[in-house]
């Protein structure tokens, strides 16, 4: 038996049969908040029901535009790549129940990651959590303590006073990023440098991934 069967057989069907609707998967580096630089391999699921004007992977709003793929076939994948560290992204990801994939996962013995807005109950099991609120589209209550990072993406100056506000109902362990807005950069990174250097709890994100020009 070769290594993927072995790591496969340890898992429940019920964790490997499900299925998600799956825009893109890529194995890369994270471009953004604490873990940049590091090695991941990401899931993107398809579906999101908040569609910022700005954002930067527009085509992965439509659930229905893309084929399913069962655990198991994107659990093939990632170890076929031998990551260790899985990013779970869209789209919004917490439109799916996201138990049976990240219980996979973390039985083939993966870091698992989420990315999400928050606005909806985050099921499943993770490492760690992105937390990245947007002003039109509120967070529910019960996720802000399970935000290992809150990422806010900065397009106007209002958003570092909104930014403030978020922070305070997270906990006091939860790191903080201010992410300039990509179209807006120039002016995002004027505001955000001497934002941080007067609160000091803050960090700088930036994405790596478009300097470099990888996915």
């Amino acid at each position: 038996m070769n290594s993927f069967n072995g790591a496969l057989s340890l898992i429940p069907d019920e964790y490997l049969q499900p299925t998600y609707p799956v825009m893109e998967t890529f194995y890369s580096l994270q471009g953004e908040g604490y873990w940049s630089g590091s090695a991941a391999f990401f899931i993107r699921l398809a579906g999101c029901d908040i569609q910022c004007f700005w954002c930067d992977v527009q085509e992965s709003w439509e659930q229905n535009t893309y084929p399913s793929r069962t655990v198991k076939q994107i659990l093939q994948e990632i170890l076929e790549n031998k990551a260790d560290r899985v990013v779970i992204t869209g789209g919004e990801p917490t439109l799916h129940n996201l138990t049976p994939l990240t219980k996979a996962l973390q039985t083939a013995n993966l870091k698992v990651h989420l990315e999400t807005a928050g606005n909806h109950e985050i099921t499943g099991f993770f490492d760690w959590v992105c937390l990245s609120p947007k002003k039109f589209c509120p967070v529910l209550a019960q996720n802000y303590p399970l935000a290992n990072e809150l990422k806010i993406i900065v397009r106007n100056q209002h958003d570092l006073e909104w930014a403030a506000n978020q922070a305070e109902y997270c906990t006091p362990k939860t790191l903080k990023y201010l992410q300039p807005e990509w179209t807006n950069f120039e002016k995002a990174i004027h505001w955000i440098i001497p934002y941080i250097q007067q609160n000091t709890g803050w960090k700088l994100s930036l994405q790596i991934h478009k300097y470099l020009n990888i996915r």
